[in-house]
């Protein structure tokens, strides 16, 4: 376990950078939807009617900025 984050590991051969590059895709991604997520949420609490729907939203980006991390370290366990 004493390779954990260590960022030599990123560039050892060319399927360790290959595995890098999708990772972090699949951490961009999640991102993007966590924040697109929050996002449409605020836009939803301006109005009453979509309030629930808002908060549900709320709940689904937490969820995805907490896949963020998990990503990451699913990475290094993977290098």
């Amino acid at each position: 376990m004493s390779k954990l984050f260590d960022h030599s590991l990123r560039t050892a051969s060319q399927v360790h950078v290959e595995t890098v590059r999708k990772y972090e895709l699949y951490r961009t991604v999640v991102e993007f939807l966590a924040a697109l997520t929050f996002l449409v949420g605020s836009v939803f609490f301006f109005y009453d009617s979509l309030m629930y729907a808002g908060t549900w939203l709320f709940v689904i980006g937490s969820v995805l900025f907490a896949v963020r991390p998990t990503v990451r370290l699913m990475l290094e366990l993977r290098l």
